[in-house]
């Protein structure tokens, strides 16, 4: 049965309305940032870079965005493939336990990030871990893997079996079967779970304040600092290039998905 690509105009019309309703709020901070004032004004009466040039100049701001990266790369990494590996895990394990595996898994993302925070600091705390990049990289994995989980789980389990036991038949290795033939085929699962990975260290802003130090800070705390202690439109440059860094990565999947060959 074919699919009615027709779509009413006027819930496309209302979809369109709502869609610009919940993105407005958001967009406002992309004209704040161009303001040449010291203060923020809506709409700027005069348009300026100054504070973009700030925001990648000033160590204030730039020394949170270099932490923030590096700490986001390796968080990608790590995450990306402890996650795989246990995807593998959940869908061709056939044990009791692996339904437990799963839950603990994806834990992270349904108990709120306050409680997670608080037993993350309390651990770390102990084993002298907060305020460290290597502390700071351990908890963003723990937030990270369900989404690779999610995306590289869902992939395996569309994956058609009799390709990798074609591949064994004809005398490839495991570890060559995955390389040619598994991990080509759930490659958009594991590159969007990666950006993901990415996206949500970049972003994350509890965790980082519970185990942050006067040498160790990324740039959603210093903006959380900055919102709270005075009135700096640099924290609207900071939130612009988040927004087009983090709009670019999650439409990145699909538009390589769309260019790739048929």
């Amino acid at each position: 049965m074919g699919v009615n690509r027709h779509v009413n105009p006027a819930l496309r019309l209302f979809s369109v309305l709502v869609g610009s309703f919940l993105i407005a709020p958001v967009l406002v901070v992309v004209p704040l940032s161009f303001t040449d004032k010291d203060s923020f004004e809506f709409p700027p009466r005069g348009w300026s870079l100054h504070y973009y040039e700030r925001f990648f100049t000033d160590p204030a701001w730039r020394e949170p965005l270099l932490a923030s990266l590096r700490v986001a790369v390796m968080v990608t990494l790590m995450a990306t493939i402890i996650g795989t590996l246990a995807s593998f895990a959940i869908t061709r394990s056939r044990r009791r336990g692996v339904a437990v595996l799963q839950g603990f898994l994806l834990a992270p993302m349904i108990v709120p990030n306050v409680i997670v925070a608080l037993a993350i600091y309390t651990a770390f705390l102990r084993w002298g871990l907060v305020g460290t990049v290597e502390g700071l990289v351990l908890a963003h994995v723990v937030l990270a893997l369900p989404f690779v989980v999610i995306t590289v789980s869902a992939g395996l389990r569309t994956l058609d079996p009799r390709l990798e036991r074609a591949a064994a038949s004809l005398g490839a290795s495991p570890l060559a079967t995955f390389r040619l033939v598994t991990l080509p085929l759930i490659a958009p699962g594991v590159m969007s779970g990666a950006v993901f990975a990415f996206v949500t260290s970049f972003d994350e802003a509890v965790i980082s304040l519970y185990l942050q130090s006067p040498h160790l800070r990324t740039l959603p705390v210093q903006m959380f600092t900055s919102v709270t202690s005075d009135v700096d439109p640099t924290i609207a440059a900071g939130s612009t290039v988040i927004l087009v860094v983090t709009t670019a990565l999650i439409l990145l999947p699909d538009f390589l998905k769309r260019r790739a060959p048929q």
